[in-house]
Protein backbone atom coordinates (compact mmCIF):
# COMPACT_ATOMS: atom_id res chain seq x y z
CA UNK A 1 0.00 0.00 0.00
CA UNK A 2 2.47 2.81 1.17
CA UNK A 3 4.68 1.71 -1.97
CA UNK A 4 1.28 2.63 -4.45
CA UNK A 5 0.79 6.04 -1.62
CA UNK A 6 0.89 8.68 -4.79
CA UNK A 7 -1.17 7.09 -7.13
CA UNK A 8 -4.04 5.94 -4.67
CA UNK A 9 -4.05 9.60 -3.38
CA UNK A 10 -4.09 11.26 -6.98
CA UNK A 11 -6.57 8.51 -8.13
CA UNK A 12 -9.11 7.86 -5.08
CA UNK A 13 -8.93 10.00 -1.94
CA UNK A 14 -11.52 12.84 -3.28
CA UNK A 15 -11.75 14.64 0.44
CA UNK A 16 -8.26 15.05 0.59
CA UNK A 17 -7.68 16.21 -3.04
CA UNK A 18 -10.44 18.64 -2.24
CA UNK A 19 -9.08 19.74 0.91
CA UNK A 20 -5.24 20.10 -1.00
CA UNK A 21 -7.02 22.55 -3.49
CA UNK A 22 -8.89 24.27 -0.84
CA UNK A 23 -5.90 25.22 1.31
CA UNK A 24 -3.69 25.67 -1.45
CA UNK A 25 -6.31 28.22 -2.82
CA UNK A 26 -6.38 30.21 0.71
CA UNK A 27 -2.42 30.37 0.60
CA UNK A 28 -2.16 31.67 -2.79
CA UNK A 29 -4.54 34.28 -1.96
CA UNK A 30 -1.69 35.82 0.28
CA UNK A 31 0.58 36.28 -3.22
CA UNK A 32 -1.15 36.02 -6.63
CA UNK A 33 -2.51 39.46 -6.51
CA UNK A 34 0.77 40.98 -5.93
CA UNK A 35 3.43 41.97 -9.33
CA UNK A 36 0.64 42.49 -11.45
CA UNK A 37 0.18 45.68 -13.07
CA UNK A 38 -3.50 47.80 -12.53
CA UNK A 39 -4.09 51.40 -13.23
CA UNK A 40 -2.13 52.60 -10.37
CA UNK A 41 0.87 50.44 -11.20
CA UNK A 42 2.49 47.29 -9.95
CA UNK A 43 0.66 46.37 -6.53
CA UNK A 44 1.98 44.28 -3.62
CA UNK A 45 -0.16 43.17 -0.95
CA UNK A 46 0.54 42.46 2.53
CA UNK A 47 4.65 42.41 2.98
CA UNK A 48 5.42 41.86 -0.56
CA UNK A 49 6.21 45.41 -0.69
CA UNK A 50 9.56 45.02 1.05
CA UNK A 51 10.12 41.02 1.06
CA UNK A 52 8.91 39.95 -2.03
CA UNK A 53 11.35 42.63 -3.83
CA UNK A 54 14.20 41.70 -1.88
CA UNK A 55 13.62 38.72 -3.17
CA UNK A 56 12.80 39.62 -6.60
CA UNK A 57 16.25 41.62 -6.53
CA UNK A 58 18.26 38.59 -5.62
CA UNK A 59 16.88 36.42 -7.75
CA UNK A 60 17.50 38.60 -10.79
CA UNK A 61 21.42 39.20 -9.39
CA UNK A 62 22.02 35.48 -8.87
CA UNK A 63 20.20 34.81 -12.62
CA UNK A 64 23.06 37.29 -14.16
CA UNK A 65 25.72 34.83 -12.11
CA UNK A 66 26.53 37.48 -9.67
CA UNK A 67 26.96 36.88 -6.00
CA UNK A 68 27.17 40.50 -5.29
CA UNK A 69 24.58 41.92 -2.57
CA UNK A 70 22.27 43.81 -5.03
CA UNK A 71 21.72 46.57 -3.01
CA UNK A 72 25.13 47.14 -1.71
CA UNK A 73 27.18 47.38 -4.92
CA UNK A 74 30.69 45.68 -4.58
CA UNK A 75 30.20 43.45 -1.78
CA UNK A 76 29.76 40.21 -1.50
CA UNK A 77 26.66 38.67 -0.71
CA UNK A 78 26.85 37.49 3.05
CA UNK A 79 25.08 36.04 5.61
CA UNK A 80 21.74 34.62 4.10
CA UNK A 81 20.51 31.63 3.09
CA UNK A 82 20.08 31.24 -1.07
CA UNK A 83 18.48 28.34 -1.65
CA UNK A 84 14.82 29.49 -2.74
CA UNK A 85 16.64 32.59 -4.93
CA UNK A 86 19.00 30.21 -6.64
CA UNK A 87 16.01 27.77 -7.40
CA UNK A 88 14.16 30.22 -9.06
CA UNK A 89 16.95 32.08 -10.65
CA UNK A 90 17.60 28.70 -12.25
CA UNK A 91 13.86 28.03 -13.15
CA UNK A 92 14.25 31.69 -14.96
CA UNK A 93 17.25 30.90 -16.86
CA UNK A 94 15.15 27.99 -18.31
CA UNK A 95 12.05 28.49 -19.18
CA UNK A 96 12.69 32.87 -19.41
CA UNK A 97 9.29 33.36 -17.41
CA UNK A 98 9.44 36.24 -15.89
CA UNK A 99 10.88 36.59 -12.23
CA UNK A 100 7.91 38.37 -10.84
CA UNK A 101 5.55 35.91 -12.79
CA UNK A 102 7.55 32.78 -11.06
CA UNK A 103 7.88 34.40 -7.82
CA UNK A 104 4.58 35.74 -7.13
CA UNK A 105 2.10 33.48 -9.33
CA UNK A 106 3.67 30.06 -10.19
CA UNK A 107 5.73 29.03 -7.35
CA UNK A 108 3.60 29.73 -4.69
CA UNK A 109 0.89 27.45 -6.15
CA UNK A 110 3.39 24.85 -6.49
CA UNK A 111 4.18 25.06 -2.80
CA UNK A 112 1.73 24.98 -1.34
CA UNK A 113 0.12 22.11 -3.37
CA UNK A 114 3.46 20.35 -2.67
CA UNK A 115 3.16 20.68 1.13
CA UNK A 116 -0.71 19.74 1.70
CA UNK A 117 0.57 16.36 -0.64
CA UNK A 118 4.01 15.69 0.98
CA UNK A 119 1.44 16.34 4.70
CA UNK A 120 -0.82 13.61 3.81
CA UNK A 121 1.51 11.42 2.18
CA UNK A 122 4.29 11.19 5.22
CA UNK A 123 1.02 11.12 7.45
CA UNK A 124 -0.10 8.84 6.34
CA UNK A 125 2.98 6.72 5.61
CA UNK A 126 3.82 6.88 9.41
CA UNK A 127 0.27 5.77 10.76
CA UNK A 128 -0.71 4.44 8.06
CA UNK A 129 -4.86 6.11 8.92
CA UNK A 130 -6.23 8.45 5.96
CA UNK A 131 -7.82 10.64 8.22
CA UNK A 132 -5.26 11.15 10.29
CA UNK A 133 -3.29 12.21 7.64
CA UNK A 134 -6.39 14.53 6.25
CA UNK A 135 -6.77 16.21 9.70
CA UNK A 136 -2.76 16.78 9.75
CA UNK A 137 -2.99 18.35 6.07
CA UNK A 138 -5.74 20.77 7.48
CA UNK A 139 -3.79 21.86 10.16
CA UNK A 140 -0.44 22.50 8.52
CA UNK A 141 -3.26 24.61 5.84
CA UNK A 142 -5.61 26.28 8.47
CA UNK A 143 -3.75 25.71 12.14
CA UNK A 144 -4.14 29.97 13.39
CA UNK A 145 -3.73 31.20 16.93
CA UNK A 146 -6.43 32.32 19.38
CA UNK A 147 -5.53 35.74 18.66
CA UNK A 148 -9.14 36.50 16.39
CA UNK A 149 -10.88 35.77 19.84
CA UNK A 150 -8.72 38.09 22.13
CA UNK A 151 -9.30 40.99 19.66
CA UNK A 152 -12.89 40.33 18.67
CA UNK A 153 -13.21 40.59 22.83
CA UNK A 154 -11.22 43.98 22.87
CA UNK A 155 -12.38 45.47 20.28
CA UNK A 156 -15.34 43.49 17.93
CA UNK A 157 -12.97 42.67 15.87
CA UNK A 158 -11.83 39.80 14.45
CA UNK A 159 -7.70 40.12 14.04
CA UNK A 160 -4.28 39.40 15.48
CA UNK A 161 -2.92 36.76 13.93
CA UNK A 162 1.01 37.58 15.28
CA UNK A 163 -0.63 38.72 18.45
CA UNK A 164 1.68 36.21 19.96
CA UNK A 165 4.45 37.18 17.64
CA UNK A 166 4.57 34.04 15.30
CA UNK A 167 3.25 33.66 12.05
CA UNK A 168 0.59 31.28 11.40
CA UNK A 169 -0.49 28.74 8.61
CA UNK A 170 -2.15 31.09 6.17
CA UNK A 171 1.09 33.91 5.96
CA UNK A 172 3.51 30.46 4.89
CA UNK A 173 3.52 31.92 1.30
CA UNK A 174 4.50 34.90 2.60
CA UNK A 175 7.95 33.46 4.22
CA UNK A 176 8.77 31.58 0.80
CA UNK A 177 12.08 30.40 2.00
CA UNK A 178 10.37 29.13 5.15
CA UNK A 179 7.67 27.23 2.82
CA UNK A 180 10.00 25.46 0.63
CA UNK A 181 12.28 24.29 3.87
CA UNK A 182 9.06 22.50 4.69
CA UNK A 183 8.21 20.80 1.83
CA UNK A 184 12.36 19.92 2.27
CA UNK A 185 11.76 19.08 5.80
CA UNK A 186 8.12 17.33 4.89
CA UNK A 187 10.26 14.95 2.03
CA UNK A 188 13.15 14.15 4.31
CA UNK A 189 10.89 12.75 7.53
CA UNK A 190 8.89 10.96 4.79
CA UNK A 191 12.31 9.77 3.52
CA UNK A 192 14.14 8.80 6.70
CA UNK A 193 10.81 6.46 7.48
CA UNK A 194 11.07 4.61 3.99
CA UNK A 195 15.19 4.29 5.34
CA UNK A 196 14.14 2.99 8.21
CA UNK A 197 12.52 0.17 6.48
CA UNK A 198 14.32 -0.49 3.41
CA UNK A 199 18.05 0.33 4.35
CA UNK A 200 19.57 1.14 0.49
CA UNK A 201 21.98 3.37 0.26
CA UNK A 202 19.80 5.23 -2.43
CA UNK A 203 17.73 6.20 0.11
CA UNK A 204 20.72 7.21 2.62
CA UNK A 205 22.58 9.15 0.14
CA UNK A 206 18.47 11.55 -0.81
CA UNK A 207 18.44 11.85 2.90
CA UNK A 208 21.85 12.95 3.44
CA UNK A 209 21.12 15.16 0.12
CA UNK A 210 17.48 16.95 1.43
CA UNK A 211 18.86 17.45 5.15
CA UNK A 212 21.81 18.84 3.94
CA UNK A 213 21.10 21.23 1.65
CA UNK A 214 18.10 22.28 4.31
CA UNK A 215 20.01 25.06 6.03
CA UNK A 216 21.10 26.89 3.24
CA UNK A 217 17.02 27.09 1.70
CA UNK A 218 16.31 28.62 5.46
CA UNK A 219 19.19 28.17 8.26
CA UNK A 220 16.75 27.73 11.17
CA UNK A 221 15.61 24.36 9.42
CA UNK A 222 18.79 23.25 9.19
CA UNK A 223 19.89 23.70 12.36
CA UNK A 224 16.83 22.11 14.24
CA UNK A 225 16.66 19.12 11.73
CA UNK A 226 20.49 18.36 12.45
CA UNK A 227 19.43 18.69 16.30
CA UNK A 228 16.41 16.49 15.54
CA UNK A 229 18.66 13.55 13.21
CA UNK A 230 21.10 13.47 16.35
CA UNK A 231 18.47 12.94 18.98
CA UNK A 232 16.91 10.68 17.29
CA UNK A 233 19.90 8.57 16.12
CA UNK A 234 20.89 8.45 19.85
CA UNK A 235 17.44 7.14 20.66
CA UNK A 236 17.87 4.53 17.75
CA UNK A 237 21.13 3.36 18.63
CA UNK A 238 20.12 2.54 22.44
CA UNK A 239 16.83 1.55 22.14
CA UNK A 240 17.77 -1.01 18.79
CA UNK A 241 21.77 -0.81 18.23
CA UNK A 242 21.04 0.60 14.55
CA UNK A 243 22.71 3.61 12.77
CA UNK A 244 20.15 4.77 10.04
CA UNK A 245 19.64 8.08 11.71
CA UNK A 246 23.09 8.75 12.97
CA UNK A 247 24.44 7.85 9.40
CA UNK A 248 22.28 10.56 7.75
CA UNK A 249 23.11 13.23 10.73
CA UNK A 250 26.88 12.46 10.07
CA UNK A 251 26.52 12.91 6.29
CA UNK A 252 24.07 15.58 6.04
CA UNK A 253 26.31 17.73 8.82
CA UNK A 254 28.98 17.47 6.63
CA UNK A 255 26.99 18.61 3.59
CA UNK A 256 25.40 21.54 5.71
CA UNK A 257 29.11 22.80 6.97
CA UNK A 258 30.63 22.93 3.39
CA UNK A 259 27.13 24.59 1.40
CA UNK A 260 26.89 26.74 4.99
CA UNK A 261 29.87 28.54 5.44
CA UNK A 262 30.84 29.97 2.25
CA UNK A 263 27.92 32.37 2.26
CA UNK A 264 27.74 32.82 6.40
CA UNK A 265 30.90 32.87 7.39
CA UNK A 266 30.44 35.79 10.14
CA UNK A 267 26.71 34.64 11.09
CA UNK A 268 27.27 33.43 14.39
CA UNK A 269 27.92 37.25 15.45
CA UNK A 270 24.40 37.97 14.21
CA UNK A 271 23.16 36.11 17.00
CA UNK A 272 22.90 37.65 20.47
CA UNK A 273 21.73 35.83 24.01
CA UNK A 274 18.82 37.59 25.46
CA UNK A 275 16.42 35.53 27.18
CA UNK A 276 13.00 36.15 27.32
CA UNK A 277 12.85 38.93 24.98
CA UNK A 278 9.70 37.62 22.81
CA UNK A 279 7.76 37.09 26.07
CA UNK A 280 8.47 40.85 27.64
CA UNK A 281 7.74 42.48 23.94
CA UNK A 282 4.51 40.52 23.51
CA UNK A 283 3.25 41.68 26.90
CA UNK A 284 4.86 45.32 26.55
CA UNK A 285 4.38 46.09 22.58
CA UNK A 286 0.73 47.62 21.61
CA UNK A 287 0.40 45.73 18.85
CA UNK A 288 0.95 42.48 20.54
CA UNK A 289 -0.77 40.69 23.44
CA UNK A 290 -0.10 43.92 25.47
CA UNK A 291 -0.81 43.55 29.12
CA UNK A 292 1.26 47.09 30.18
CA UNK A 293 0.81 46.11 34.16
CA UNK A 294 1.93 42.65 33.65
CA UNK A 295 5.05 43.73 31.71
CA UNK A 296 5.85 46.34 34.52
CA UNK A 297 5.57 43.42 37.15
CA UNK A 298 7.45 40.84 35.40
CA UNK A 299 10.42 43.19 34.78
CA UNK A 300 10.47 44.80 37.95
CA UNK A 301 10.50 41.22 39.95
CA UNK A 302 13.61 40.13 37.11
CA UNK A 303 16.02 43.21 37.92
CA UNK A 304 15.03 43.32 41.25
CA UNK A 305 15.98 39.82 41.45
CA UNK A 306 12.14 38.80 43.13
CA UNK A 307 12.76 35.64 41.88
CA UNK A 308 9.85 33.76 43.47
CA UNK A 309 7.55 36.38 41.96
CA UNK A 310 9.31 36.40 38.57
CA UNK A 311 9.72 33.11 37.90
CA UNK A 312 6.27 32.68 37.93
CA UNK A 313 5.53 35.97 36.11
CA UNK A 314 7.68 34.58 33.25
CA UNK A 315 5.97 31.11 33.41
CA UNK A 316 2.95 32.60 33.15
CA UNK A 317 4.06 34.56 29.94
CA UNK A 318 5.44 32.14 28.32
CA UNK A 319 2.23 29.69 28.69
CA UNK A 320 0.23 33.00 26.69
CA UNK A 321 2.60 32.64 24.46
CA UNK A 322 2.43 29.00 23.78
CA UNK A 323 -1.67 28.71 24.20
CA UNK A 324 -2.06 31.66 22.14
CA UNK A 325 -0.07 30.56 19.26
CA UNK A 326 -1.15 27.10 19.22
CA UNK A 327 -5.00 27.62 19.13
CA UNK A 328 -5.91 24.77 18.43
CA UNK A 329 -3.20 22.46 17.68
CA UNK A 330 -2.93 21.60 21.45
CA UNK A 331 -5.18 19.01 20.71
CA UNK A 332 -1.43 17.58 19.80
CA UNK A 333 -0.84 16.63 23.56
CA UNK A 334 -2.78 13.75 23.13
CA UNK A 335 -0.52 12.36 20.58
CA UNK A 336 2.16 12.49 22.81
CA UNK A 337 0.33 11.66 25.55
CA UNK A 338 -0.37 8.13 23.87
CA UNK A 339 3.19 7.96 23.40
CA UNK A 340 4.64 8.74 26.61
CA UNK A 341 2.14 5.79 27.56
CA UNK A 342 3.95 3.23 25.68
CA UNK A 343 7.21 4.37 25.69
CA UNK A 344 8.75 0.89 24.50
CA UNK A 345 6.91 1.72 21.09
CA UNK A 346 8.14 4.99 20.59
CA UNK A 347 9.87 5.40 16.99
CA UNK A 348 12.78 7.34 16.17
CA UNK A 349 10.91 9.63 13.91
CA UNK A 350 8.63 10.67 16.93
CA UNK A 351 11.90 11.96 18.69
CA UNK A 352 12.55 13.78 15.75
CA UNK A 353 9.59 15.64 15.36
CA UNK A 354 9.40 15.84 19.37
CA UNK A 355 13.31 17.24 19.26
CA UNK A 356 11.81 19.97 16.25
CA UNK A 357 8.90 21.20 18.18
CA UNK A 358 10.84 21.79 21.89
CA UNK A 359 14.30 23.12 20.39
CA UNK A 360 12.31 25.81 17.92
CA UNK A 361 10.33 27.37 20.88
CA UNK A 362 13.72 27.31 22.68
CA UNK A 363 16.46 28.74 20.65
CA UNK A 364 13.72 32.37 20.34
CA UNK A 365 12.83 32.55 23.80
CA UNK A 366 17.03 32.67 24.50
CA UNK A 367 18.41 33.88 21.50
CA UNK A 368 17.59 36.87 18.95
CA UNK A 369 19.31 38.55 15.76
CA UNK A 370 21.05 41.24 16.30
CA UNK A 371 19.78 43.85 13.96
CA UNK A 372 16.31 42.39 13.69
CA UNK A 373 15.83 40.90 16.77
CA UNK A 374 12.43 39.35 15.84
CA UNK A 375 13.79 36.81 13.06
CA UNK A 376 14.87 34.24 15.48
CA UNK A 377 10.90 33.44 15.85
CA UNK A 378 11.05 31.55 12.84
CA UNK A 379 12.45 28.82 14.27
CA UNK A 380 8.75 28.51 16.32
CA UNK A 381 6.93 28.42 12.86
CA UNK A 382 8.71 24.45 12.42
CA UNK A 383 7.52 23.77 16.03
CA UNK A 384 3.78 25.00 15.00
CA UNK A 385 4.21 23.09 11.66
CA UNK A 386 4.88 19.74 13.06
CA UNK A 387 2.27 21.15 16.05
CA UNK A 388 0.06 21.20 13.28
CA UNK A 389 0.56 17.33 12.14
CA UNK A 390 0.53 16.13 15.67
CA UNK A 391 -3.17 17.77 16.20
CA UNK A 392 -3.96 16.30 13.21
CA UNK A 393 -2.63 12.82 14.15
CA UNK A 394 -4.71 13.10 17.52
CA UNK A 395 -8.01 14.43 16.26
CA UNK A 396 -8.20 12.32 13.67
CA UNK A 397 -7.92 9.44 16.00
CA UNK A 398 -10.27 10.69 18.26
CA UNK A 399 -13.08 11.94 15.87
CA UNK A 400 -12.32 8.34 14.19
CA UNK A 401 -13.54 5.94 17.20
CA UNK A 402 -16.98 8.28 17.74
CA UNK A 403 -20.26 8.21 16.49
CA UNK A 404 -21.70 10.35 13.33
CA UNK A 405 -23.33 13.08 15.49
CA UNK A 406 -19.79 13.77 18.04
CA UNK A 407 -17.88 13.36 15.25
CA UNK A 408 -19.60 16.31 13.04
CA UNK A 409 -20.47 18.49 16.60
CA UNK A 410 -16.47 17.82 16.91
CA UNK A 411 -15.40 18.65 13.19
CA UNK A 412 -17.67 22.27 13.38
CA UNK A 413 -16.70 23.22 16.90
CA UNK A 414 -12.67 22.68 15.53
CA UNK A 415 -13.75 24.83 12.53
CA UNK A 416 -14.92 27.41 14.45
CA UNK A 417 -12.01 28.06 16.51
CA UNK A 418 -9.85 27.46 14.15
CA UNK A 419 -10.26 28.94 11.02
CA UNK A 420 -10.91 32.83 12.57
CA UNK A 421 -7.08 33.18 11.77
CA UNK A 422 -7.25 32.61 8.11
CA UNK A 423 -10.62 34.70 7.82
CA UNK A 424 -8.74 37.40 9.43
CA UNK A 425 -5.31 37.61 7.47
CA UNK A 426 -7.60 37.10 4.52
CA UNK A 427 -9.05 40.74 4.60
CA UNK A 428 -5.49 42.65 4.42
CA UNK A 429 -5.62 40.54 1.21
CA UNK A 430 -8.54 41.16 -0.74
CA UNK A 431 -9.13 44.29 -0.90
CA UNK A 432 -8.67 45.93 -4.95
CA UNK A 433 -6.16 48.82 -3.48
CA UNK A 434 -2.99 47.58 -1.91
CA UNK A 435 -0.48 49.02 0.73
CA UNK A 436 2.12 50.00 -2.09
CA UNK A 437 3.16 49.97 -5.57
CA UNK A 438 4.89 50.89 -8.13
CA UNK A 439 4.20 53.14 -10.38
CA UNK A 440 3.45 53.01 -14.30
CA UNK A 441 6.04 56.29 -14.49
CA UNK A 442 8.66 54.50 -12.48
CA UNK A 443 8.09 50.79 -14.37
CA UNK A 444 8.88 52.53 -17.48
CA UNK A 445 12.03 54.44 -16.12
CA UNK A 446 13.43 51.28 -14.66
CA UNK A 447 12.46 48.95 -17.72
CA UNK A 448 14.26 51.81 -19.75
CA UNK A 449 17.52 51.13 -16.93
CA UNK A 450 17.55 47.74 -17.70
CA UNK A 451 18.37 47.67 -20.92
CA UNK A 452 20.91 50.11 -20.60
CA UNK A 453 24.92 49.01 -19.62
CA UNK A 454 25.32 47.24 -15.85
CA UNK A 455 26.66 49.56 -13.98
CA UNK A 456 26.36 50.73 -9.99
CA UNK A 457 23.38 53.20 -9.80
CA UNK A 458 23.12 55.64 -7.14
CA UNK A 459 19.53 55.87 -5.46
CA UNK A 460 18.26 58.56 -3.05
CA UNK A 461 18.45 57.41 0.63
CA UNK A 462 14.83 56.54 1.92
CA UNK A 463 12.94 59.03 3.82
CA UNK A 464 11.22 57.44 6.65
CA UNK A 465 9.77 61.25 7.53
CA UNK A 466 8.21 61.42 4.01
CA UNK A 467 7.29 57.95 4.50
CA UNK A 468 4.96 58.63 7.77
CA UNK A 469 3.48 61.37 6.16
CA UNK A 470 2.32 59.10 3.08
CA UNK A 471 0.91 56.54 4.99
CA UNK A 472 -2.89 57.71 4.92
CA UNK A 473 -3.33 57.53 1.24
CA UNK A 474 -2.40 53.91 0.15
CA UNK A 475 -1.34 52.61 -2.31
CA UNK A 476 2.41 54.61 -1.32
CA UNK A 477 5.31 54.50 -4.00
CA UNK A 478 7.62 51.89 -2.98
CA UNK A 479 10.15 54.51 -2.05
CA UNK A 480 7.79 55.86 0.37
CA UNK A 481 6.92 52.65 1.33
CA UNK A 482 9.98 51.18 3.36
CA UNK A 483 13.47 51.00 2.50
CA UNK A 484 13.08 48.35 -0.50
CA UNK A 485 15.07 46.84 -2.72
CA UNK A 486 13.22 47.73 -5.76
CA UNK A 487 15.35 49.64 -7.84
CA UNK A 488 17.55 46.43 -7.98
CA UNK A 489 14.64 44.37 -8.69
CA UNK A 490 13.21 46.09 -11.74
CA UNK A 491 16.01 47.38 -13.10
CA UNK A 492 18.65 44.32 -12.86
CA UNK A 493 21.51 46.53 -11.35
CA UNK A 494 23.38 46.94 -8.43
CA UNK A 495 22.46 49.70 -6.14
CA UNK A 496 24.91 51.49 -4.09
CA UNK A 497 22.66 51.61 -1.33
CA UNK A 498 19.23 49.86 -0.71
CA UNK A 499 17.06 48.27 1.35
CA UNK A 500 18.36 49.12 4.67
CA UNK A 501 16.17 46.51 6.48
CA UNK A 502 17.88 43.41 4.56
CA UNK A 503 21.20 45.12 5.16
CA UNK A 504 21.07 45.36 8.82
CA UNK A 505 19.45 41.73 8.99
CA UNK A 506 22.97 40.64 7.22
CA UNK A 507 25.33 42.44 9.03
CA UNK A 508 26.56 45.31 6.34
CA UNK A 509 27.65 48.58 7.05
CA UNK A 510 25.33 50.54 5.71
CA UNK A 511 25.47 53.65 7.88
CA UNK A 512 28.58 54.90 6.70
CA UNK A 513 27.63 54.53 3.26
CA UNK A 514 24.15 56.42 4.14
CA UNK A 515 26.19 59.52 5.60
CA UNK A 516 28.17 59.39 2.35
CA UNK A 517 25.30 59.99 0.40
CA UNK A 518 23.95 62.22 2.00
CA UNK A 519 27.24 64.21 2.17
CA UNK A 520 27.20 63.84 -1.31
CA UNK A 521 24.03 65.60 -2.05
CA UNK A 522 24.47 68.25 0.20
CA UNK A 523 27.96 69.02 -0.94
CA UNK A 524 28.84 72.33 -2.97
CA UNK A 525 32.53 70.98 -3.91
CA UNK A 526 32.50 69.97 -7.12
CA UNK A 527 35.56 67.99 -6.63
CA UNK A 528 34.77 65.87 -3.92
CA UNK A 529 31.25 64.63 -4.99
CA UNK A 530 33.16 63.78 -8.52
CA UNK A 531 35.46 61.62 -6.27
CA UNK A 532 32.91 60.01 -4.64
CA UNK A 533 31.32 59.21 -7.81
CA UNK A 534 34.42 57.90 -9.27
CA UNK A 535 35.68 56.21 -6.44
CA UNK A 536 32.34 54.07 -5.83
CA UNK A 537 32.19 52.91 -9.85
CA UNK A 538 28.75 54.85 -9.98
CA UNK A 539 27.76 55.17 -13.94
CA UNK A 540 23.61 55.85 -13.01
CA UNK A 541 21.83 58.14 -10.82
CA UNK A 542 18.12 57.00 -10.37
CA UNK A 543 15.80 60.57 -8.68
CA UNK A 544 12.07 60.75 -8.09
CA UNK A 545 10.69 64.00 -8.57
CA UNK A 546 12.17 66.82 -6.50
CA UNK A 547 15.19 64.75 -5.54
CA UNK A 548 18.30 66.25 -6.53
CA UNK A 549 21.87 67.36 -5.27
CA UNK A 550 22.54 70.52 -4.37
CA UNK A 551 24.95 71.17 -7.36
CA UNK A 552 24.01 70.56 -10.70
CA UNK A 553 24.29 68.44 -13.32
CA UNK A 554 27.24 69.67 -15.26
CA UNK A 555 28.83 70.56 -11.97
CA UNK A 556 28.14 66.71 -11.14
CA UNK A 557 29.95 65.59 -14.27
CA UNK A 558 26.26 63.64 -15.12
CA UNK A 559 24.21 63.58 -18.27
CA UNK A 560 20.08 62.75 -18.06
CA UNK A 561 19.61 60.16 -20.26
CA UNK A 562 15.97 59.71 -19.19
CA UNK A 563 12.84 61.72 -18.18
CA UNK A 564 9.31 61.08 -17.71
CA UNK A 565 6.72 63.23 -15.11
CA UNK A 566 8.25 61.05 -12.10
CA UNK A 567 11.63 59.98 -12.74
CA UNK A 568 15.22 61.20 -14.02
CA UNK A 569 17.54 59.01 -15.14
CA UNK A 570 21.61 60.21 -15.28
CA UNK A 571 24.86 58.89 -16.54
CA UNK A 572 27.84 59.59 -15.28
CA UNK A 573 30.23 60.96 -17.51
Amino acid sequence: MPERFGMRFLRSDFSAICLVLLGSLVWSLTMVKSGWVYSFGMGFWGPNGHDGVWHLALINHLAKNSFQMPVFAGEVLKNYHIGFDLLLALIYKLTRVPVNILYFQLIPVFIAVSTGVLTYKFTYFWRKSNIQAFWATFFVYFGGSFGPFVTLARSGEIGGESMFWAQQSISTLLNPSFALSFILLLAGLFILLKYESQRTSKLLFLAVVVFGILGQVKVYAGILSLGALFMAGVFQFLKDKRFEYLKVFVGSSVFFVLLFIPLNRSSSSLVVFQPFWFLETMMAVSDRFSWPKFYEAMINYRFGNIWYKAFPAYVIAFLIFWIGNMGTRLINVFAVLEWVKNPKKLLPIEIFVLTVIVAGVIFPMLFLQRGTPWNTIQFFYYSLMLSGILAGIAFGNWVDKKSSSVRKASIVLLLVLTLPTTYATLKHYLPSRPPAKLSQGELEALNFLRKQKDGVVLTYPFDSHASSEAVSNPPRPLYLYESTAYVAAFSGKSVFLEDEVNLNITGYDWRSRREQTETFLESLDQGEVRKFLGENDIRYIYWIGKQRARLGETQLGITQIFENKEVKIYQVN
